[in-house]
């Protein structure tokens, strides 16, 4: 039995993704800025796929900008909206959690650029405190970013009471949010959230990898950072991926058909789970485990023994999960997420993320509990002290 639980690195596409982006590649593959039939052809995917983006979130097909995943649409949001609005001032603010897309974006913003950056703390369950926020804000203040879910404990943050309270401090503020984690998980409408740019990944949600967008409330001053033939009103140049789009576009609206009843089914494997691990000693469950945390993302510390270690044991029982986020898996180093927590140091080189999909079945569950039921105490033995 071959089973899946890092779902929150990407995720497998849904057959009829696959089959649609090998249409558009194989078939209708005109170039969409083409006069000519197939161009005209190839344009219609990309038209229809930022309609049905836009009906999923309640905004303007327009204020799609499509990319190549979610590190483009942050440093798209970041980096656009600074230049663009540095004359009102320079100064910056996120969260010390966020996603490493977003922190080296601020940083490169910060050393390069003059930029300065305020750095929220979390509490020990991963959110943000509303007074930090308050104390944070300043005239200079230009935008905010803090994620919706944090892809490696699952921590989800007051999006709307964020919003409030930058709205009401000075209204032309910007808040981004990075919902790479959230999107497929959450129903999120930007304009009726205070959101005014949102980034998102294709691959995260049964989507093409490669595949990505931002929204951008209308009313947003941005400058584009790639230059070229002027495709996507200017802001992104370059030919479009028209069967990515297609893609991620049809991913999104097979995500949402039904979502609750698929988060609820996964709500209660997350819950059954959780109960199974706690069983295991000296097991300890990261930030919040109830309806205030993301429903697929389970960030498990096993005492005594090394995250790698179990990681590539549990590989040879054909289970995969991940030992933190998988965009620095290649770079193992503790977990700034684990350390801004205060998560005792027994743990921090000793946890393991599962997450979940639809697809995740409770006899999936099983096995991979009987298998730590097993493992866990052999590893822990042979364990240098």
């Amino acid at each position: 039995m071959e089973i899946y639980l890092d779902n929150s690195a990407t995720t497998r596409c849904y057959k009829e993704v696959g089959e649609l982006v090998y249409k558009v590649m194989c078939e209708d593959f005109g170039n969409p800025s083409s006069m000519h039939l197939k161009g005209v052809e190839a344009e219609h995917y990309i038209r229809e796929a930022k309609e049905t983006l836009a009906k999923i979130m309640k905004v303007n097909a327009k204020e799609i900008l499509f990319t190549s995943g979610g590190t483009e649409s942050d440093n798209m949001a970041l980096i656009g909206c600074a230049r663009a609005n540095k004359r009102k001032g320079k100064h910056l603010i996120t969260t010390s959690i966020e996603h490493s897309a977003v922190l080296n974006t601020m940083k490169y913003l910060e050393e390069e650029e003059g930029f300065e950056v305020t750095y929220l703390p979390v509490d020990k369950t991963g959110r943000i405190r509303m007074d930090d926020l308050k104390n944070a804000l300043r005239p200079d203040t230009i935008l905010v970013s803090i994620m919706y879910v944090n892809n490696e404990m699952g921590a989800v943050q007051p999006i709307e009471e964020a919003s409030k309270i930058i709205k009401a401090y000075d209204s032309s503020i910007l808040l981004h949010v990075d919902a790479v984690q959230g999107f497929g998980k959450y129903h999120i409408y930007p304009k009726r959230q205070g959101i005014d740019l949102m980034s998102v990944s294709g691959h995260k949600l049964h989507g093409p990898k490669g595949t990505g967008f931002l929204y951008i409330n209308e009313k947003v001053k941005i400058k584009p950072i790639i230059f070229g033939g002027g495709q996507q009103r200017d802001l992104r140049s370059g030919t479009e991926n028209t069967p990515g789009d297609a893609g991620i576009a049809l991913a999104a609206k097979m995500t949402y058909d039904h979502l609750d009843e698929k988060i609820a089914k996964m709500r209660e494997l997350k819950t059954y789970f959780i109960e199974g691990l706690l069983k295991i000693d000296n097991v300890v469950i990261h930030g919040l485990t109830d309806e205030n945390s993301a429903p697929h993302i389970i960030s498990a510390g096993f005492a005594g023994v090394r995250s790698e270690v179990l990681l590539h044991t549990l590989e040879e029982k054909q289970i995969y999960v991940s030992a933190g986020s998988a965009c620095s898996s290649n770079h193992p180093a503790v977990s700034g997420t684990l350390r801004e927590i205060g998560t005792p140091s027994e743990y921090l080189k000793s946890t393991i993320r599962f997450s979940m999909s639809e697809f995740t079945t409770k006899e999936e569950i099983d096995y991979t509990l009987d298998t730590l039921y097993n493992c866990i105490p052999m590893l822990r033995k042979f364990t240098r002290h």
